[in-house]
């Protein structure tokens, strides 16, 4: 089946338009085609929004706007192209024969060639002599980027083993300014770090960043048409560039970069390979120090250094920094639970999204520090990341109205909530809390009493607390019954009658023995 273009490789497309790029020069950098290119930039100038409005555009608001476009025209031929590539490889094994593969081909293929034109095609794409051009390389175009093929080693303090460590290379290839740095693994995590890093080294952001087909880095290698990994797609969507992996065993389309390689062994690595490095830092500041003179050092024709020609000719080339580093972002699926959280299986926590996502499938987005929840390439939550296992991280926009009035109850709240019907049912609500230990206990009641004022009004209920106050019988069921009773209507004095007709004496116990 033919790829399609996603929305990242439309911003691509538009990044370099903006940067002056013909159509011809933007599908042979994207290797995407140049009627696939001239198509969607019909579409973007035919477009209401600018291309600078477009780029701020999310993946779902450009998928609505641009439709997919197939960037293969002939499936046929490009399964033929891929199953020449298996081909080459086992070229120089004892026993091969282009009728064995030609046979595996036609089993393989729902529509194969015949044998003639098997033949043909191959002969086309691998001649037996091969020319070789010389590039020009336009500054602040590119950045290559390569891992060395000899590892380098730190030393373990306790046990003395030697721990193998990757060294990553980046230059830019009309200075030839160099870049090496030392890191664990060609992983995801460490080739973004590295990439970060050389950003910040050289102080600007190129056009694109051409790498080879790197696990970390491509998804799936095509020599026409290779699929980049999420991560790296977002970390050039950060830097405002373009990733572009060079065609599978060509390693002449970077050949500067292999260069790189080749003199870094023998300007870095021969020099401290009698040295001995106890962590990863310590044999990166000795990298730097050797760097230093690696790029000082005079080139024999050009009677300039790499350092002198980057900060001359190349500098002023290179796109702005953003204001801070990528951070890597790694993904999660988890549906939205009856509650309005979603599992954040990493920390074993939990954070709110709106409840009206309740059910739903979500993607989570995770860095180091937030949480991003998404629902079809819609942003619907953010949280600051909390490393702390088992909490619920609430935001309390998410909750309903119902949830949010719950989260806020305090005798102080109904203690608010029972003055907009007077000042009696506000001393009859205080009165609830007094002596309570467990607050918690009496919200139901004065939720209760609070409500009592749809059936009765405000004024009749404020007239009931007055006598439950006065009387000292502040529940529920007793200001109800005298609502019921129509007892607020009567009568009430302002003030208590000082002389009781009670008569005093010694047996008779007063109100305070039965609170």
């Amino acid at each position: 089946m033919a790829n399609t273009l996603d929305p990242m490789d439309i911003k691509q497309i538009i990044t370099l338009h903006l940067d002056g790029l013909s159509n011809r020069r933007i599908g042979h950098t994207l290797g995407i085609s140049r009627n696939t290119v001239n198509n969607y930039m019909k579409l973007i100038n035919a477009c209401d929004h600018s291309a600078e409005e477009l780029l701020r555009f999310d993946k779902a608001e450009l998928t609505e706007l641009f439709p997919s476009q197939t960037t293969i025209n002939n499936d046929r031929f490009n399964e033929l192209m891929l199953y020449f590539e298996k081909v080459n490889q086992a070229r120089n094994h004892p026993g091969f024969t282009f009728l064995y593969h030609y046979d595996d081909y036609r089993q393989q293929s729902e529509e194969p060639y015949s044998y003639t034109q098997f033949m043909e095609h191959y002969r086309r794409k691998y001649a037996k002599t091969k020319g070789s051009m010389k590039l020009e390389h336009e500054p602040g175009k590119e950045l290559l980027i390569d891992f060395c093929g000899t590892k380098l080693h730190i030393t373990d303090k306790e046990t003395g083993e030697l721990i193998p460590v990757e060294v990553f290379v980046a230059i830019l290839p009309n200075s030839q300014y160099t870049y090496v740095e030392a890191c664990m693994s060609q992983k995801r995590e460490d080739l973004i770090c590295c990439l970060n890093n050389a950003m910040a080294f050289y102080g600007g952001v190129p056009k694109a960043i051409v790498s080879d087909n790197l696990k970390s880095a491509v998804t799936r290698a095509s020599k026409y048409e290779p699929e980049i990994n999420r991560s790296l797609k977002e970390f050039a969507h950060h830097y405002n560039c373009v990733i572009n992996p060079t065609r599978s065993y060509s390693p002449q389309d970077k050949a500067l970069v292999e260069n790189a390689v080749q003199l870094s062994y023998q300007r870095i690595y021969y020099p401290i390979r009698e040295m001995t490095f106890f962590s990863l830092q310590d044999l990166n500041e000795e990298i730097q120090k050797l760097l230093v003179n690696y790029n000082d050092l005079l080139f024999q024709r050009k009677e300039a250094s790499r350092r002198e020609l980057f900060q001359s000719v190349e500098r002023p080339y290179l796109k702005p920094l953003p204001s801070g580093p990528y951070q890597l972002k790694d993904y999660k699926r988890a549906k939205v639970q009856k509650i309005g959280y979603v599992y954040f299986s990493p920390d074993k926590s939990y954070y709110s999204v709106p409840y009206r996502y309740i059910g739903k499938s979500t993607m989570i987005h995770y860095t180091s520090t937030t949480v991003e929840v998404y629902y079809y390439h819609e942003r619907i939550a953010l949280h600051q990341r909390n490393p702390s296992i088992g909490l619920y991280n609430t935001n309390k926009n998410h909750l309903s109205s119902t949830h949010k009035d719950y989260t806020d109850w305090s005798p102080e709240y109904f203690r608010k909530i029972a003055a907009r019907h007077g000042e009696n049912v506000e001393a009859c609500i205080k009165g609830l809390f007094i002596d309570c230990d467990y607050p918690e206990t009496a919200y139901k009641r004065a939720m209760g009493i609070v409500q009592l004022h749809r059936l009765y009004g405000s004024q009749r209920l404020d007239n009931a607390c007055k006598r439950a106050v006065y009387a000292n019988a502040i529940s529920y069921k007793r200001i109800r019954n005298i609502l019921e009773n129509n007892l607020d209507k009567d009568h009430f004095p302002d003030t208590p009658d000082p002389k009781s007709h009670i008569p005093v004496h010694d047996n008779i116990r007063g109100a305070g023995a039965y609170k």
